[in-house]
């Protein structure tokens, strides 16, 4: 079987030849199109016909060609694509290179590198690097897509101001003060009405805005300008669709073989990287939207990559502009809740229609409302938030660096001067390192800022050598990488000022304990690392110190001071200027072990948790501890969550007690000691509806999916999940609450030694408890990344960094 061929065709093939060869044949599979589908596309279709004559106004095509390339990234890569919501077509991060290739080689030899790009961009599929493309620094990417911004804005002014644009951003620069004086009043009076309608429509208030948001700003500007410039008489230039007979089709490449290359690789670059970029982006988007479960899956990089290379040899052959992932149509795709692929494609069937049947209608349009169209979305990809990122991050040489060189250069090389910048960077923060040296209150302080390499080890053995005999000494490492030469002479000095009755202290900047030896075994590493900043936990075989246990807190304290609160002090201000509003109520038990944090993925402000031994809630009027009665009124009735999970957990010493004791709980005193019971026992006794319900022969009881119970103490722990759930129900906000839609009730069981969560689906008497799928988290191998193409973007927040 070829490498390149997907696995679900392969799984295809073997299903069928594995058939019985005597057994009826299989009836032909129907097509099912969701309503979702339907009004996704046509949402679709509303923004991709008026950008996609824009692109090809700007990249200076026949404007027909923008139309093949939308219908052909509809259909094409709609079909074979591995991400099924994203929608692709004309991109405006491809409008540089591509006006390039237009003024050097002409249109038919541009076909031409788009068909040469398409098998570049199949041959990296099945050699499956989709993966590994994602790892172009997000300053450098940032920086082209700002780049590529920059000149489409600065070419478009020219149109919009009734002129033509030059060949490369500083003939446009140079020439605009000539524009300005001989400016066109009719056109830069339909750009500006364009310009008007795309910024204030989707900021229209009230109900009714909201209402007619749902049509595309983009849609809404052509038109009106469309529609003004009609009424008005204004004489203007117009899109002009000529008979598709005459439409140019690709045509054999002409020119140097160098510069062809280069070209094609330039068109594979941009177009796979914004494509993958885009596929990590929506399915960011599909997990994080309110509603019905998309059936489509998480996207297949690989095969996206060879459904972009297919619709880019078909676009190209047909004579059209190079095709990529869309941001602001995949965002409307997502947004207007496509549940397949379906959407896509027939979004590309209505673009086919359109281009056969609404040309009359479409040879309306102003050429400078397309122009104003195309230059806000330059404008846009220039984007504040990430500049202000890049600035937090220290990488503001390699996003101007390649922004300069992309608009000054063009593409290829703006890329490839930000990558060497971005080398240069890494390199000189590698081997810049500063080394202080102070005493203070009688300590000697020294303090190494920066990676800890061979290269560093002279400045570091000064800096010791300073410290006299016998003093105490307090080494603090603000790097996360110290190769073996620095631990070496780091560890010699150690032990000689040790010898020589001196006391050191090694610190670390994130972890703010001892720094142990690298070179530990095996069963005395931690395990941890992977999902916790902290390490001042008991994880190997080593103890505190005797004289350490109460400084354990405070090492916490002083490494949360020093690295954790200047990257939260920003987000505790906002939630201190405008109070909590968490989402939810989140009730577990005490247990150490238990990090709510950690298991849902949550930060300051986003829970309102509520812990006690056993994950307990008192039945109202029951007891004379009314906490947790006030804990869920509180959040029910003053913070209005909008959802309750009770989260118990395995190995639950609760849940243990009460199956060691039983009935016995039931009594206000120790059985034949007439002793009042201790608080604990007191407070156990909520726990006994629990083991009654597990009792109770006539219910099977709550069970892991796909397993029984591995013994009581687990069937103990998911059925106390399932009764304080009933008990919350009689809490009387929590019913009143439940009675008019505005809450939620969820159980939820968290296996401690598999570090599995579960969450409960069923009816009474039938509740199975349902293992959470683990997805890879695309933000831990890619780039976060806002490709915005008009009046939409992919929202940052729903990206990690």
């Amino acid at each position: 079987m070829p490498a390149c061929v997907p696995a679900h065709t392969a799984k295809s093939a073997r299903t069928e030849r594995s058939h019985p060869p005597h057994s009826p044949p299989r009836r032909p599979r129907r097509l099912r199109l969701a309503g979702a589908d339907l009004s996704a596309s046509v949402a679709v279709f509303l923004i991709a016909l008026p950008l996609s004559l824009g692109i090809a106004l700007a990249t200076g095509a026949p404007l027909r060609a923008g139309l093949v390339a939308a219908a052909v990234g509809g259909l094409v890569a709609g079909r074979l694509g591995g991400s099924p919501l994203q929608v692709s077509g004309p991109a405006a991060g491809l409008t540089v290179v591509t006006a390039d290739l237009i003024q050097r080689y002409g249109w038919r030899t541009t076909c031409a590198v788009t068909v040469l790009a398409g098998l570049a961009q199949l041959a990296l599929g099945c050699l499956r690097v989709a993966r590994g493309a994602l790892a172009v620094s997000p300053a450098v990417v940032h920086g082209m897509l700002a780049g590529i911004g920059v000149t489409i804005a600065v070419a478009q002014v020219h149109i919009v101001l009734g002129g033509s644009p030059q060949s490369s951003v500083l003939d446009n620069l140079r020439a605009l003060p000539a524009q300005l004086t001989g400016l066109d009043p009719a056109a830069l009076a339909v750009s500006a009405l364009t310009l008007a309608v795309l910024l204030t429509w989707p900021r229209l208030p009230g109900r009714a805005g909201r209402l007619l948001g749902r049509v595309p700003a983009a849609l809404v500007a052509v038109t009106a300008a469309t529609a003004v410039a009609s009424l008005t008489g204004l004489v203007l230039p117009r899109v002009d669709l000529p008979s598709w007979r005459s439409h140019a089709l690709a045509g054999l490449p002409q020119g140097p073989v160098l510069g062809l290359v280069a070209a094609a690789l330039g068109t594979t670059l941009v177009c796979s990287v914004q494509s993958l970029l885009g596929a990590v982006a929506v399915d960011k988007l599909v997990a994080g939207r309110a509603g019905p479960t998309a059936r489509a899956g998480r996207s297949d990089l690989d095969r996206e990559l060879l459904g972009q290379g297919a619709a880019n040899v078909v676009s190209g052959a047909l004579g059209g502009l190079p095709v990529a992932g869309v941001a602001v149509r995949s965002t409307a795709n997502v947004r207007a809740g496509a549940v397949s692929r379906n959407s896509t494609m027939l979004h590309g069937v209505l673009v086919v229609i359109a281009a056969l049947l609404m040309v009359p209608v479409l040879e309306f349009v102003p050429l400078a409302s397309l122009a104003a169209l195309v230059m806000a979305v330059g404008i846009q990809m220039v984007s504040p938030h990430h500049i202000r990122t890049v600035t937090r991050h220290q990488e503001v040489p390699v996003y101007a660096a390649t922004a300069l060189g992309v608009a000054a250069l063009g593409v290829l090389q703006g890329v490839a001067l930000g990558i060497a910048v971005a080398v240069a960077v890494a390199l000189r923060r590698l081997t810049r390192t500063r080394i202080t040296h102070e005493e203070r209150k009688g300590f000697h302080h020294v303090h190494v800022r920066g990676q800890l390499t061979f290269l560093a080890v002279p400045r570091l053995s000064r800096a010791l050598h300073l410290v006299p005999p016998g003093a105490a000494v307090v080494v603090r490492l603000d790097g996360s990488f110290m190769d073996h030469a620095a631990y070496e002479a780091l560890q010699d000095w150690q032990r000689t000022h040790t010898a020589q009755g001196g006391s050191v202290e090694l610190t670390g900047r994130r972890t703010g304990v001892r720094i142990a030896e690298p070179a530990a075994p095996d069963g005395a590493r931690c395990r941890c690392r992977p999902w916790t900043p902290w390490r001042n936990h008991q994880c190997g075989n080593a103890a505190p110190a005797p004289g350490d246990r109460g400084h354990r807190l405070a090492h916490g304290i002083r490494a949360f001071q020093h690295s954790t609160a200047p990257r939260v002090r920003e987000e505790l201000a906002r939630l201190a200027r405008e109070g909590q509003r968490p989402s939810q109520l989140f009730l577990t038990c005490a247990d150490s072990r238990l990090v709510t944090s950690m298991i849902t993925s949550s930060g300051p402000g986003d829970l309102f948790v509520v812990r006690n031994v056993g994950n307990l809630v008192p039945p109202p009027g029951q007891g004379d501890d009314d906490s947790v009665a006030a804990a869920v009124e509180y959040a029910v009735d003053v913070l209005e969550v909008r959802s309750i999970t009770v989260c118990g957990h395995s190995g639950c010493g609760a849940m243990q007690a009460l199956l060691a004791s039983g009935p016995d709980f039931a009594s206000d005193t120790d059985s034949g000691s007439g002793h009042t019971r201790t608080p604990l026992g007191r407070w156990l006794r909520h726990g006994l509806p629990s083991l009654e319900r597990m009792a109770d022969d006539g219910r099977p009881g709550p069970r892991p999916a796909g397993r029984p119970p591995a013994d009581e103490v687990e069937r103990l722990c998911l059925t106390n999940v399932v009764q304080q759930l009933e008990h919350l129900r009689a809490h009387d906000s929590v019913a009143r609450a439940l009675r008019e839609g505005a809450l939620e009730l969820h159980g939820m069981y968290f296996h401690v030694g598999e570090a599995e969560a579960y969450l409960l689906t069923g009816a009474d008497g039938e509740e199975t408890f349902t293992r959470v799928e683990a997805t890879e988290t695309p933000q831990a191998t890619a780039p976060s990344l806002t490709l915005s193409d008009t009046s939409g973007t992919l929202s940052e927040k729903t990206f990690q960094e």
